[in-house]
């Protein structure tokens, strides 16, 4: 498996008219990130885009990064309601977290 690939994709949608698009590596996450209009931009949009560059130079795992990515896109409300519930593994504290 590529070190730059997610284990689980992020989905993300636009609106309702819109399909959901799947974001399966780092790099796809980039390449959205890279199209987020300048003025949208905040904090949690320069995490992501941190997050994602340390990853794509091997600084951090692209799961550290997927979970940034993932945190963007709740925060912006972008991620499919489905994706929103905790992952195996994590518990439901953690997704809390995220939210505050």
């Amino acid at each position: 498996m590529d070190r730059l690939q997610f284990f689980t994709p992020v989905r993300i949608s636009s609106g309702q008219e819109s399909p959901a698009e799947e974001i399966y590596n780092v790099a796809e996450a980039m390449g959205f990130l890279r199209k987020w209009p300048t003025g949208r931009r905040g904090p949690v949009y320069q995490c992501a885009v941190n997050c994602c560059s340390a990853a794509l130079v091997g600084r951090m795992s692209a799961e550290e990064a997927r979970k940034a990515f993932a945190g963007f896109a709740r925060i912006t409300r972008l991620l499919e309601d489905d994706m929103a519930l905790p992952m195996a593994g994590e518990n439901i504290d953690s997704v809390h977290a995220l939210r505050r």
